[in-house]
């Protein structure tokens, strides 16, 4: 992110640890706007707009939700890039659709994505992997956008 461009982040399941990632980084206040800890339903409403219909229908724990999460910090922020993470990190609340483990990652920015993840492991060793896979695919889509931007010869 050498363009100017900037990140904000929404987190449910790993509660802040990839906004304590992000904010390890020296001078990361340059391109990191900060985030939203998200953990309740009433907070994924009413912080970063995330309609209740969406909770109601789909879970906290879905697609449809991650996208939104990203798609609200995003237009809170005025970032550039967004990431959201929700998921189920353990030990207990999982169900057979939705196991401990499972985590829905979006990145909303120029380029959009969106993951499912089931991780195996404890509370810290899912929620470690969650923050990973978003930083991983952060940077993926930051290629494509950097691929796209690029002028042909």
């Amino acid at each position: 992110m050498d363009r100017g461009d900037t990140v904000s982040v929404a987190e449910s399941c790993t509660g802040g640890l990839l906004g304590a990632v992000f904010t390890s980084i020296p001078n990361a206040s340059k391109v990191f706007w900060g985030g939203v800890i998200s953990y309740d339903d009433d907070a994924k409403r009413n912080l970063i707009g995330v309609p209740k219909n969406l909770l109601h229908i789909h879970g906290a724990v879905s697609s449809e939700v991650a996208v939104a999460m990203a798609r609200g910090i995003r237009e809170v922020a005025a970032t550039t890039w967004a990431v959201a993470l929700t998921g189920i990190a353990g030990p207990s609340g999982g169900t057979p659709q939705k196991p401990v483990g499972t985590v829905w990652i979006a990145i909303d920015g120029p380029v959009t994505d969106i993951q499912i993840n089931r991780f195996d492991g404890n509370r810290d060793v899912v929620r470690e992997a969650a923050v990973n896979q978003a930083i991983a695919l952060l940077r993926s889509c930051l290629c494509v956008n950097n691929e796209v931007d690029e002028p042909d010869d």
